[in-house]
């Protein structure tokens, strides 16, 4: 496969975005392997803000590659630190794209239901003591923005396709 340029450096975006029950094809699981061939077995301390493959699954997700992105979401989140403030954004963030996932196969309910679970992650984070280490994920995310986006989310009426929630491009509030 020929990498694209893209946000993501040389990693190339699927050919297809996977949508259960919709798509005809299979996940192009190919292309995903390149990026979960970039995640560690572990992380040491913390996941780097700048990781590629973390980068790319935030990525993925905002241009409407919501299975795709949970794939590879879960792949760093599995080699995040045990017990880490990063492990509970990280779930957070998989929640989400599994929510905007829901949303684009019209279950409005589950989106909604995965919200918020991702809110619960994201008020479970608030809890933990912050480590200092300035280039983590967590340090860098705008975790407060994704808050009060899924606040406004779920204090809305009943949500649709177009209530889908970016997690790369959150606005820092």
């Amino acid at each position: 496969m020929i990498a694209r340029p893209s946000v993501t450096g040389s990693l190339p975006w699927p050919q297809w975005a996977y949508v259960p029950g919709e798509t005809d094809l299979d996940a192009d699981c190919e292309t995903l392997d390149v990026a979960k061939a970039l995640v560690p077995a572990a992380f040491r301390g913390h996941v780097p803000a700048r990781h590629p493959a973390l980068r790319y699954g935030l990525a993925l997700n905002d241009r409407g590659y919501f299975w795709e992105s949970q794939e590879i979401l879960e792949a760093v989140w599995a080699a995040a630190p045990q017990r880490g403030r990063e492990r509970i954004l990280l779930r957070a963030c998989i929640y989400v794209a599994n929510a905007n996932l829901r949303l684009r196969i019209v279950r409005p309910h589950s989106a909604s239901c995965l919200f918020g679970e991702a809110l619960e992650e994201l008020r479970e984070l608030r809890t933990r003591k912050a480590s200092g280490g300035a280039d983590g994920f967590v340090d860098r995310f705008p975790t407060e923005a994704l808050v009060a986006l899924l606040q406004a989310k779920l204090g809305g009426q009943q949500l649709s396709k177009a209530d889908w929630v970016p997690l790369g491009t959150i606005p820092r509030s």
